[in-house]
């Protein structure tokens, strides 16, 4: 079950920049789209760009988390990760902090690193839920979280 992660803990960007989760966060939220080291998850790219677009300008970063080395994540978002804010979490650490046992997720966390709302696996209902969560708390409009040709419903892959 999703919880509150340790705001201590370390994460490094695909870029090399390594700072603790409430240190991402001091002055947004965090709107996470968090996709497993394998080649099948960059169909869920097409989902996260639809959600990042309407959340570009509102006060969040929306990113991209990889659970593999920097390699691993170019390899599943190509030139996507020029868009976004992409972390690493090759060891899954942040991932566990996180309490969640299923990816793809995802996760809303406040500028304290809070959980707002997580959904695991993929539900389009369950990420709109989560949309409107983090619309809510910015004061912003949902974005539709589905679309044509998005994956069948599936409960992912375990982390």
């Amino acid at each position: 079950m999703a919880k509150d992660p340790d705001p201590a803990l370390k994460l490094t960007s695909s870029k090399g920049v390594t700072r603790t989760l409430g240190d991402w966060s001091t002055i947004f939220h965090l709107s996470l789209v968090i996709l497993p080291a394998r080649r099948e998850a960059s169909a869920w790219v097409p989902v996260a760009r639809r959600i990042f677009r309407t959340f570009g300008d509102a006060d969040c970063h929306s990113a991209y988390c990889v659970t593999g080395n920097e390699e691993v994540a170019r390899r599943i978002l190509g030139d996507v990760e020029q868009e976004a804010i992409v972390f690493v979490d090759p060891d899954s650490a942040f991932v566990q902090s996180l309490g969640l046992e299923r990816l793809p997720a995802f996760v809303h966390l406040r500028q304290d690193t809070t959980l707002v709302a997580a959904a695991e696996g993929w539900d389009p209902r369950e990420w709109q839920q989560v949309a409107r969560e983090v619309a809510k708390a910015l004061a912003w409009t949902v974005p539709e979280v589905a679309g044509p040709g998005d994956p069948a419903p599936t409960p992912g892959w375990p982390v």
